[in-house]
């Protein structure tokens, strides 16, 4: 008897390794595309949770300001474009206009700062995030319903050929409890 292999025998032990090949590089492929997918759902729910404190660090500002000037600023003070259809645009640097802390939406994609690494609209590397803030402040006289939405266009991919528009949104609710 020989000892050795058929042809046969090699045809099938290479077709089955290039099988288990194109498996594996499948396989690490989608996992590269679900984890970019997961690392700008993470982001954009960060974004998210930031704009709701961004909002809360507004009220607490107001409530500041009113106990040194009782009556003067009213706690909700400044986030009139917020309350409308059209939402506003907030980061930690906004100054706003019209004695106003917050910008109306204009759909601006939000900045990285590269010396500060804090996301912004006026200086940085742009990102592909936007953020929505609207307020319903029609609930009751001291509620304030926050929604805060995060935009970005997803990379077209294997799994979604037209590269959708992600969104992330969140919500909270603040009192006048001061």
């Amino acid at each position: 008897m020989d000892k050795g292999f058929t042809i046969i025998e090699m045809v099938i032990s290479i077709f089955i390794l290039s099988v288990a090949v194109i498996v594996i590089f499948g396989s690490f492929s989608l996992m590269v595309i679900l984890s970019s997918d997961a690392e700008d759902r993470l982001t954009a729910t960060y974004l998210a949770q930031e704009g709701v404190e961004i909002i809360r660090n507004l009220r607490d500002a107001n409530w500041l300001s009113s106990s040194s000037n009782p009556g003067y600023i009213a706690w909700d003070y400044g986030l009139s474009y917020c309350a409308s259809s059209i939402g506003c645009e907030v980061d930690y640097k906004t100054t706003g206009f019209d004695s106003s802390p917050v910008y109306p939406w204009q759909e601006r994609f939000l900045r990285i700062n590269n010396d500060s690494n804090f996301f912004e609209y006026e200086s940085g590397t742009e990102t592909k995030f936007k953020r929505k803030i609207t307020i319903d402040n029609t609930l009751a006289p001291h509620i304030l319903k926050i929604k805060v939405e995060v935009f970005w266009n997803k990379r077209p991919s294997i799994l979604d050929h037209t590269g959708s528009v992600g969104i992330i949104e969140v919500e909270d609710i603040l009192y006048d409890w001061y």
